[in-house]
């Protein structure tokens, strides 16, 4: 059994329990090789996470096509396309909606606070936001469940000093 070396939140970014749940559950289901579906409660017991919230999760990643499902006594979840097609801002995406606002919500919401420091950093603040998009979207399931199974070989090392 392994334990998650995912971080719960980032450095300048808040991510929810919720979509930190969903980056767990989609490197265990990469770390997994997509052969056979994998049920839910051994995601939330691996990874330990609550299982009634881990279901609620799985759940808004199968209606966004990140995860498939399956019923039966064999059944569970496996990832709706390859590990190296899911990026990351997909996953924040379909839990925690969109990562960058439209033009049009910006553009309202400026004009109700309307100070000139809103005005002046917010050019400052859209930069901040598509480059933190940029960088999600660059970062795929795969790489984080390869930088998983490189800590994991890690600290296998360490224990046979």
């Amino acid at each position: 059994m392994y334990k998650s070396k995912i971080p719960i939140g980032i450095v300048g970014m808040r991510i929810s329990l919720r979509a930190t749940y969903g980056i767990l559950a989609a490197v265990d289901l990469a770390l997994r090789n997509g052969t056979t579906p994998v049920q839910a409660k051994a995601i939330a017991r691996r990874q330990e996470i609550p299982n009634r919230f881990l279901e609620q999760v799985l759940y808004a990643m199968k209606r966004a096509g990140l995860v498939t499902s399956s019923r039966g006594a064999q059944g569970g979840y496996m990832l709706g396309r390859s590990p190296d097609a899911i990026s990351l801002a997909e996953v924040l995406e379909a839990l925690d909606g969109p990562l960058v606002q439209t033009p049009k919500a910006e553009a309202q919401r400026g004009q109700r606070r309307g100070t000139k420091q809103a005005v002046l950093l917010g050019t400052v603040v859209e930069r901040l936001k598509e480059a933190e998009h940029q960088v999600l979207s660059s970062v795929t399931i795969k790489d984080l469940a390869a930088q998983h199974q490189e800590l994991e070989r890690q600290d296998s090392l360490m224990y046979h000093i």
